[in-house]
């Protein structure tokens, strides 16, 4: 079977959810293909591992160590996918990619330009993927809108590529908006026309037009949109606005999206729903509720905890439960009774020193108070530090991020990495595996000996401390095989108390989600 190809875009303006609509398209035709999502986006950077969280969202990270574009995460949750950093092309990528092939002579002497050096290997880098994973379906998200200067060239490949695959093998889909304006009560059509006139000028005509609404689009205005777009009235989807993305795929099911796709490519892969509307209607219908203090500095934009939300999604899906976050800022945080309402506290990553001392004193209650914790990556290194200052009797304990003169760096930067200087370089990063102790809660959640999980952190638990900590009580019920680093660590006579150097939020999924969150909430349900 030849590859087919699916173009997603957007028009009008950011954030309408070009990743939930790839992922649920995606969804939707994975049941008999092999479907590869593919994301490009227009900024600079070689990829978002240096970019702050309140501009970009959170950063996800894959097995390969590949940082790439938060939309992954939704391939990987509804695709069911683990993808690679190779599927993330960037315009920062394509840019050095092209000046490494100058370099090296392989232009041969020649001017090279935009068109059609540039576009060549943006559509070189996506046949390429292809082939190496034998895709059936090839899923192309272009981030930005269209008239965005930064994905021109990205929309100009596409363009392109109708008549390298055969105008039989790839479809394109435009996602856009349709308001309904405050005391009008009409939805409005003259967003997206202009948002397709202005793909059509690139010389790309979709095939398929999503257009996002509060409410079900109605006939009238998919026979107007129609008629303005040049598309079939049946080929007007509403994506509707919903409490759930897990709702998406449903919607466009009900909406004919499959059959749609179906018979513009020729393929047959028809969509298994069963259990996933199960777990949906146990969101819908919980039997408890428990609280959550979300402990951070970044509470401000939520977007960069969005692996954190989904995996607690998943696990309400599971355990019949909502979950209700408290969003605590840590920065200024001096007021522990703000936490004797929640069920269960969590202290997610981050980097820097600002809001850490606010983060340590909410451990501090979460051990003292007996209140099930769930630390993440930075998480587990405070826990350490607070351990260490308030039980072991080490005042000044500290990490060497945070202090680097520090008597008592209970958490140091690994010694092959002081050297390192390039960002992102610097980094443990991608999937490693940990060997989990017998008789560990960590062990009794995951059921097996050895687990990998994904990590994105420089500064590890100093090993000149592994006596003293394990002396006073706290258990390392996880670590690398040589026993020199610590992924997850325990105290055996609390309620729930676990850290992980790991970010298990990362892999968890709505039929399956990560064991210690799962835990986690289970524990704050007993609680």
């Amino acid at each position: 079977m030849q590859t087919k190809y699916i173009v997603v875009t957007g028009g009008v303006l950011s954030g309408l959810g070009k990743g939930i609509a790839a992922a649920s398209i995606g969804h939707l035709l994975s049941s008999k293909l092999k479907v590869i999502p593919i994301k490009c986006d227009g900024y600079l950077n070689l990829d978002p591992g240096t970019m702050n969280p309140y501009e970009h969202g959170e950063v996800f990270v894959l097995d390969d160590g590949g940082e790439v574009d938060m939309d992954f995460g939704h391939y990987e949750r509804f695709i069911g996918v683990t993808c690679k950093s190779k599927w993330n092309l960037t315009m920062g990528k394509v840019f050095d990619m092209i000046r490494q092939k100058e370099r090296r002579g392989d232009y041969l002497g020649k001017t090279v330009q935009y068109i059609p050096h540039v576009t060549d290997l943006i559509k070189e880098h996506i046949f390429e993927i292809a082939k190496e994973e034998e895709a059936d379906l090839v899923i192309i998200e272009i981030g930005g809108t269209v008239g965005d200067i930064e994905n021109e060239l990205f929309l100009e490949a596409m363009r392109q590529m109708k008549e390298d695959v055969g105008k039989e093998n790839i479809i394109y889909v435009h996602l856009t908006y349709v308001p309904i304006p405050h005391g009008v009560n009409e939805q409005k059509s003259k967003p997206t026309q202009q948002s397709v006139n202005l793909l059509k000028q690139r010389g790309i005509f979709p095939d398929i037009i999503i257009g996002r609404c509060s409410q079900f689009l109605s006939k009238e205005i998919k026979e107007k949109i129609a008629r303005f777009c040049d598309v079939s009235p049946n080929a007007v989807i509403t994506g509707l606005d919903v409490d759930d993305i897990y709702e998406i795929p449903l919607i466009f099911e009900q909406e004919g999206l499959p059959e749609i796709i179906h018979k513009r490519l020729n393929i047959y892969s028809p969509p298994n729903l069963t259990k996933w509307k199960t777990l949906i209607e146990n969101i819908r219908n919980p039997e408890a509720e428990v609280t959550i203090a979300m402990c951070g500095k970044y509470t401000r934009l939520e977007d960069s905890y969005a692996s954190i939300k989904e995996a607690f999604h998943h696990c309400s899906a599971h355990l019949k439960c909502k979950i209700n976050i408290k969003w605590v800022e840590t920065t200024n945080f001096s007021d522990p009774t703000l936490l004797e309402d929640v069920d269960g506290i969590l202290v997610p990553g981050g980097f820097g020193t600002r809001g850490t001392e606010g983060k340590i004193e909410v451990i501090r209650y979460a051990r003292e108070h007996n209140k099930p914790f769930l630390g993440i990556c930075f998480g587990l290194q405070l826990a350490v530090i607070e351990f260490s200052r308030n039980v072991c009797g080490l005042k000044d304990a500290s990490s060497t991020e945070l202090d680097p003169s520090t008597p008592h760096p209970v958490i140091d930067i690994l010694p092959e990495q002081r050297n390192v200087l390039q960002k992102g370089g610097t980094m443990r990063l991608g999937s490693y595996e940990a060997v989990l102790k017998p008789d560990t809660l960590v062990r009794q959640l995951y059921g097996a000996e050895v687990v990998s999980e994904r990590h994105r952190h420089r500064y590890e638990v100093n090993p000149n401390y592994h006596d003293l900590l394990t002396s006073k009580g706290m258990v390392f019920s996880g670590t690398s095989k040589d026993e020199r680093l610590v992924e997850f660590l325990e105290l055996p006579n609390h309620r729930f108390f676990l850290a992980t150097q790991a970010h298990p939020e990362l892999k968890s999924r709505l039929e399956r989600p990560a064991p210690l969150f799962y835990g986690f909430i289970k524990a704050c349900m007993e609680n």
